[in-house]
């Protein structure tokens, strides 16, 4: 299911979505937040450019929207359901769940944004190595 080739592969690693082989972002690491948005123009493996046209990723804030709706729903089940919570402590669980997340979010939005645009083409892993 997460295997190389897979749309969930390319979204959850965010990688390149034509080939696999390299991160779209020039750190991995989404938490070093002056860096969260810089990506590389384009693969080194298979050339693919990843702002197809400008303002391109400006569609993944409605991916991000429903995204975040995904997290405060699980933060609402596991604190009020499982957690017996209040109202309130459930409330509070999503406003600190979607703080936390936001970085994660905004790049898992911008990997599925462009996976939904591209595809994987098994030639271009081959010829990268």
């Amino acid at each position: 299911m997460f295997k190389k080739g897979s749309k969930l592969y390319g979204i959850f690693k965010g990688a390149c979505p034509k080939c696999h082989n390299e991160s779209m972002y020039k750190n991995t690491n989404p938490y070093i937040l002056h860096e969260v948005f810089e990506m590389h123009e384009k693969c080194s493996h298979c050339d693919t450019k990843y702002k197809i046209e400008p303002s391109f990723f400006y569609g993944s804030m409605y991916v991000s929207y429903g995204v975040g709706i995904a997290f405060a729903v699980a933060a609402w089940i596991i604190s009020y359901v499982f957690l017996n919570s209040t109202p309130l402590t459930g409330f509070i669980a999503i406003v600190i769940t979607l703080v936390v997340f936001m970085p994660y979010i905004m790049r898992l939005s911008r990997s599925i944004w462009i996976n939904i645009f591209m595809g994987y083409d098994k030639k271009l892993d081959k010829k990268a190595k």
